[in-house]
């Protein structure tokens, strides 16, 4: 893709956020623009952030350690935010500012275990299967509660909240309703553990992310409208 093109789409992603925030009452600063960046080469993210992007996600591990690499000149915020087998997780521990997709007690504690001491702490979402689907990964909601009381005494981690990926709904009127699902689970969340810093809700993608602004989402992932369709 063009560089012009990734610049163009960014600011028209933005301006949707602006858009979207607005018809909510919500103020366009507490929603953090999240580009999804699998599969994109590094030139892609390089480009992008020339035009003032800092927070990229990557589901993929050794595409984004090889990317990592490429662009270690740059202020970029990493998060991961695909599933992550348990062998995997020290290179998430030493190279990603955010995971958002811990779904059970076995991978924090190898996050918190394997984070290297002269970093600040792994902030950490816990992924819910809102939606109760088979094909997805993530914590069912009935269980969300314990396993965030169990990741918050972990050290080296600072649990920041849920991430969830909805069913997808063409009907407008219907998307909202995980959305508002997820927001009171994590207000549930924070009458539980009021000494957590539980401030993100990370949902919301390019064909739903209107919604997921209306139903409180403070990080929407965003890849096909910055970067084009994956080839």
């Amino acid at each position: 893709m063009r560089k012009e093109d990734i610049t163009e789409n960014l600011n028209r992603v933005r301006e949707r956020i602006v858009t979207a925030c607005a018809e909510s009452g919500r103020d366009p600063q507490s929603v953090t623009l999240l580009a999804v960046s699998k599969t994109r080469p590094a030139g892609d993210l390089r480009v992008a952030c020339a035009a003032g992007q800092r927070d990229f996600g990557e589901n993929y591990l050794q595409e984004a350690l090889e990317k990592q690499a490429q662009l270690s000149d740059l202020p970029i915020v990493w998060h991961f935010i695909g599933p992550l087998q348990s062998n995997k997780t020290r290179a998430v521990a030493e190279h990603f500012d955010w995971m958002h997709s811990v779904d059970r007690l076995k991978i924090a504690q190898r996050l918190s275990a394997q984070r290297p001491a002269g970093l600040a702490p792994l902030n950490i979402c816990l992924q819910v299967n809102i939606d109760a689907e088979q094909s997805k990964s993530g914590a069912p909601p009935a269980e969300v509660a314990a396993l965030a009381q169990a990741v918050a005494a972990l050290p080296n981690l600072r649990l920041r909240g849920l991430m969830a990926i909805p069913a997808p709904r063409p009907d407008p009127a219907l998307q909202c309703q995980p959305f508002e699902r997820m927001a009171a689970l994590l207000q549930d969340l924070r009458e539980q553990l009021p000494e957590q810093p539980l401030d993100t809700l990370s949902m919301g993608m390019s064909a739903d992310m209107a919604a997921a602004i209306a139903g409180g989402a403070t990080i929407v992932r965003i890849g096909t409208d910055i970067f084009g369709a994956r080839q």
